[in-house]
């Protein structure tokens, strides 16, 4: 008798509802569902799968097996959900040796958000004069209400005209931080859905709201900036709805009886910061029986044009405790600290003094010569203080403001001061971590560790530029180059998915793609002209969404506007399919522009504009063909071909090589297959490596040529030349800043000049993630992990070892569960390891072994080989 242990059983993880978790609140009425198979058999496949669908106020429904190997997103199979219904939804799967299905999986809640008609709340701000052209007051609001019963059931459903945050009976509602969140308001306002039923008490309760500008009425943008670009007056949407258990609802919405005060908020803005005087804060004002002598009636304000929308993403959240990592000085009557980390949120301060002490908290990236280095930050102030309530300890941290930095100064500290009392909190989208990478090169895990830190500074609510100056955009160009690194990195599905959609809404009838989405008012950069690189976005982001996610409802969405993006160049190439006319940015940060003109790039910006012309054109025939619109596909098909021909007879010489001899130039020629296969795509890549070596193994792209030059060589037998290209580490390189002790991935290559002083330009960042989309090819090339079909339901493995590294992996969470690829080279081997999730394929390709393609489960290969392979 055998005393083993049984083959754990097949089974089905909690089922998530389209890229939302929880799913409260949701505003699609038939949300796709995706579910993970775990401790499946090697080799596993699903053939069916069965959902449930149980609420209180429906009957159970199972749709029955549906034969289907699908589990990603797969389409609701239930009567759609009615306003504010609440279901769990239940999985079961068939595998494809089996003859009875595995355990149903453990429910997934899903809770329906508001209709339009469902609204019943009222805008309501401040009834004081606002004067648009300076920083208004921001606002306290609250309300008393009755509960009246056994409470079963209770929601709060609020968004705001700018930031808010709730209390409900002294308590903080939720832990979203800046919500709803920047969207385009002119278009669409996210609203949140919260769960306070353990926060009603019998009886008399209170409600109350903290309200600032953030982006709607704050100030944005570089060069002074604008204020009130979506409008002067800030409101609070509110409507908590109580369900009591003998069957009655109740509603407390803003309305004109709620009551509003100025607070302790005294000045609140994103790029200026936010100074809070705690003797001014009404102790007990979101709690009931506090008596609101000399608070006023609010105003009702117009309801917006723009849609209300339920979040198709998670919300900004803190989500790390920094401590400080040294005391650099403290003298003066100054203290600076350095957290050892470039990152982005704010500082929380522990303090204890007399009433009226004001404690200031500079933030800046780096410093010099002792001092904090402001001059990068531009118009930012990224100053906020804190005077003192007196009387014991205090805890304080800003609550509509955020900052990019790595060092702070402190003023005012009453005191001896102790380091633990101030704590850097990281902010950013809650997305889940999703991909990681390491390797024998600690430099290039330190990049890879800057690239991570760069997304996550960059990824708070959209995808921005950088998180410190007077700018913080959603620059489409960044984004665009940068998305298949944060795919791995984070699942940003939703996220990104939902700043797509103001893209759409903010592009031009013409189909001109706004440099930065949502857009604003910006010197030179209004009106938008159709620019190559950055309004490729709209065609090859959400490419990169389906590759990575398998969806295909992104493109079905983003599909018009993409068309439209391409139709708009195509008339503007005209019948010669060259885009040789317009402005351009080009391969806008080449590293030997000179500081005041980033745009000046050996690369033809012609050139870089046609190649992303043919590239994005290729694309949507890829994305029409997915859709079924067949007509589309041979359409664009066809302009891709001849806007290549095109490229080739303008650009390419017989023998493969360019007219414009720039690294940039060949890497986007190779990348996107716009040199003849055979002996002129062999003179090209070799062409390519002879101006690596003759830079000195140094990069000479910017943000066009940089996520295309280790694929152009690698892919075209010039592996070595791309690692060396890697790992060099001269000015300017990819680890170059590294050696700097760099934490974040800089705008410039050579934003900190070699003798230790801060580039010159006055477009200076250190935390901008562009430049990091290196690390898209580390995870596929340096690795060897790639989705080889949408949403990595077959993986493409395929490692290529070089550069003297011993070992490199990558691990990624799959839409179908965990897969990763490590290789080590030892003893005159390569060995690699493959873990493929249950439900997906491989295709294996390991050097000098013929391609084999394996099922789910864990696989090992040794191959011979040489140090001279």
């Amino acid at each position: 008798m055998s005393n083993a242990d049984p083959a754990p059983r097949t089974t089905v993880q909690a089922p998530r509802v389209a890229h939302v978790d929880p799913a409260i609140g949701i505003g699609e009425p038939a949300p796709r569902l995706s579910f993970r198979v775990t401790d499946a058999p090697a080799g596993w496949r699903q053939v069916g799968y069965e959902v449930e669908v149980t609420g209180p106020d429906r009957a159970a429904h199972r749709s029955g097996r549906l034969d289907s190997a699908d589990c990603v997103l797969v389409p609701w199979s239930a009567p759609p959900l009615r306003p504010r219904e609440r279901c769990e939804v239940r999985v079961r799967v068939w595998g494809a040796d089996a003859d009875e299905p595995t355990p149903f999986s453990d429910p997934t809640t899903v809770e329906a958000g508001l209709d339009a008609d469902d609204w019943q709340a009222e805008f309501v701000s401040g009834d004081w004069a606002v004067d648009p052209t300076v920083e208004q007051p921001p606002p306290l609001l609250r309300h008393e209400f009755d509960v009246t019963g056994e409470v079963t059931r209770a929601r709060v459903y609020a968004t705001a005209l700018g930031v808010y945050e709730l209390e409900l009976n002294g308590a903080r509602v939720g832990d979203q931080i800046l919500a709803p969140g920047w969207t385009s308001y002119h278009h669409r306002l996210r609203y949140q859905t919260y769960d306070v039923t353990g926060l009603l008490r019998p009886g008399r309760n209170a409600v109350g709201g903290w309200l600032a500008e953030g982006w709607y009425a704050g100030r944005l943008g570089f060069h002074g900036g604008h204020r009130t670009v979506y409008g002067s007056r800030i409101g609070l949407l509110a409507q908590l709805e109580i369900e009591y258990a003998d069957g009655r609802r109740q509603l407390v919405a803003t309305d004109g009886s709620w009551r509003a005060a100025t607070g302790p908020l005294t000045a609140s803005g994103l790029l200026d910061g936010e100074h809070h005087d705690a003797r001014r804060e009404p102790t007990g004002w979101s709690s009931p029986g506090f008596a609101a002598d000399g608070w006023t009636p609010v105003r009702v304000l117009p309801r917006p044009a723009s849609a209300l929308v339920a979040p198709t993403g998670p919300p900004v959240r803190c989500v790390q405790d920094v401590p400080v990592a040294e005391v650099v000085d403290a003298t003066g009557g100054r203290i600076i600290l350095d957290f050892g980390q470039n990152l982005v949120g704010r500082l929380r301060i522990t303090v204890t003094g007399p009433a009226g002490q004001t404690v200031r908290l500079r933030h800046a990236e780096v410093l010099q010569d002792g001092e904090l280095f402001v001059r990068a930050l531009r118009g930012a102030k990224a100053t906020d203080s804190y005077t003192l309530r007196g009387g014991g300890v205090e805890t304080w941290e800003p609550r509509f403001t955020f900052h990019g930095f790595r060092y702070a100064e402190v003023t005012g500290w009453p005191g001896e001061f102790d380091p633990a009392a101030v704590v850097a909190r990281v902010h950013h989208t809650d997305m889940v971590r999703t991909g990681t990478f390491e390797c024998s090169d600690p430099l290039v895990n330190r990049l890879h560790d800057n690239v991570v830190w760069s997304m996550r500074g960059n990824f708070l609510d959209i995808p921005t530029d950088c998180p410190q100056r007077d700018e913080r955009l959603g620059w489409t160009g960044d984004i665009q180059v940068f998305a298949p690194t944060a795919a791995f990195l984070y699942d940003c599905a939703g996220m990104l998915s939902s700043w797509l959609v103001d893209l759409a809404a903010e592009q031009l009838p013409d189909g001109t793609v706004p440099y930065f989405v949502p857009r604003i008012p910006a010197p030179r950069w209004e009106p938008p002209q159709p620019t190559a690189v950055w309004g490729d976005a709209a065609v090859l982001t959400p490419w990169t969404l389906y590759e990575r996610y398998g969806d295909r409802d992104v493109l079905a969405r983003q599909y018009a506007s993409a068309k439209a993006f391409v139709d708009l160049v195509d008339q503007r190439a005209g019948a010669d399919h060259l885009w040789d006319s317009g402005y351009q940015l080009g391969d806008w940060l080449d590293p030997t522009a000179p500081p005041d003109d980033p745009e000046d790039a050996k690369a033809d910006r012609y050139l870089v504009a046609t190649a992303y012309f043919a590239r994005s054109t290729g694309v949507l025939a890829r994305m029409a063909e997915v859709l079924g619109r067949h007509a589309d596909a041979q359409r664009y098909a066809a302009l891709a071909a001849a806007v290549t021909e095109a490229f080739q007879r303008r650009y390419v010489l017989p023998s493969g090589l360019l007219d414009n001899d720039a690294q940039t130039s060949y890497a986007l020629a190779l990348r996107f297959g716009l040199v003849p296969a055979g002996g002129p795509r062999r003179a090209a890549a070799r062409r390519l490596a002879e101006l690596v070596e003759e830079a000195g193994w140094r990069i000479a792209t910017g943000f066009a040529g940089t996520p295309a030059i280790c694929d152009a060589l690698a892919d075209n037998g010039e592996v070595e030349t791309a690692y060396r290209l890697l790992l060099s580490t001269d000015c300017p390189s990819w680890l170059y800043p590294v050696t700097t002790g760099a934490t974040t991935i800089w705008e410039r290559w050579d934003s900190l000049l070699p003798d230790g002083t801060v580039n010159p330009g006055q477009m200076t960042s250190f935390n901008h993630y562009a430049l990091g989309a290196v690390a898209d090819w580390l995870h596929r090339t340096v690795a060897g992990l790639a989705p080889a079909e949408p949403g990595y339901r077959r993986l493409l493995v395929r490692p290529r070892p070089g550069g003297g590294l011993r070992h490199a992996r990558a691990a990624l969470l799959t839409p179908y569960g965990p897969a990763a690829v490590g290789w080590r080279l030892a003893d005159g081997e390569l060995a690699v390891e493959v873990t493929v999730p249950a439900g997906a394929t491989a295709r294996v390709e390991l050097p000098g072994a013929a391609p084999t393609e394996v099922g789910s489960g864990a696989h090992r290969f040794t191959v011979p080989w040489s140090e001279a392979a």
